[in-house]
């Protein structure tokens, strides 16, 4: 491995000035993602109407725009207390025990940031709208059938990055010893 790719990967010092620029940075992320999120939601309310939809790459890519009750593929609908308080409940775990989660590997500061990003988004359009505003529509059509994935946001990618980035670093990084 090179020695940038090292170095990268290198886990961080805790309290040093390496760590809290991670930090900085992943909060200044995490903010960006979060605001990202909302406007491209807000943009998609006021120039679409509901289920309306407008192809942007024919057979294959959409702009729609949905909303979920639920959570994904609309599992709890209706119940948006519980998930609230998931999300709520989640979102203090990945606070309160962040150095643990991450074990200081930049990787994962990354990974748990986008998906804190991602909590913070559906969380948002859950209080002020009551229902998460969905967008990013593709699918494929095989002969006379057409095939959807469940429409998502900017945030459910984000959820899902950081949730396969935090998978593949446990999967690659030597598990730490306990002291």
């Amino acid at each position: 491995m090179s020695d940038f790719l090292k170095k990268i990967f290198q886990p961080l010092i805790p309290g040093s000035a390496g760590e809290y620029r991670y930090f900085a940075v992943s909060g200044i992320l995490c903010a960006v993602l979060i605001a990202l999120d909302q406007w491209t939601k807000i943009v998609i309310e006021r120039t679409f109407a509901l289920y309306q939809s407008k192809v942007v790459i024919h057979d294959f890519f959409s702009l729609v725009y949905v909303t979920n009750k639920g959570a994904a593929w609309g599992i709890l609908a209706g119940k948006w207390y519980l998930l609230l308080g998931i999300s709520g409940a989640a979102l203090l775990c990945c606070i309160i025990f962040f150095r643990k989660i991450t074990e200081n590997y930049p990787e994962r500061v990354w990974a748990v940031t986008l998906l804190l990003a991602g909590i913070i988004g559906n969380s948002i359009d859950r209080i002020w709208r009551g229902e998460v505003v969905d967008f990013l529509d593709f699918y494929v059509r095989i002969g006379d059938r057409v095939m959807h994935w469940p429409a998502f946001n900017v945030a459910d990618i984000a959820i899902c990055c950081g949730v396969g980035i935090y998978v593949l670093s446990n999967l690659i990084r030597p598990e730490k010893k306990k002291s």
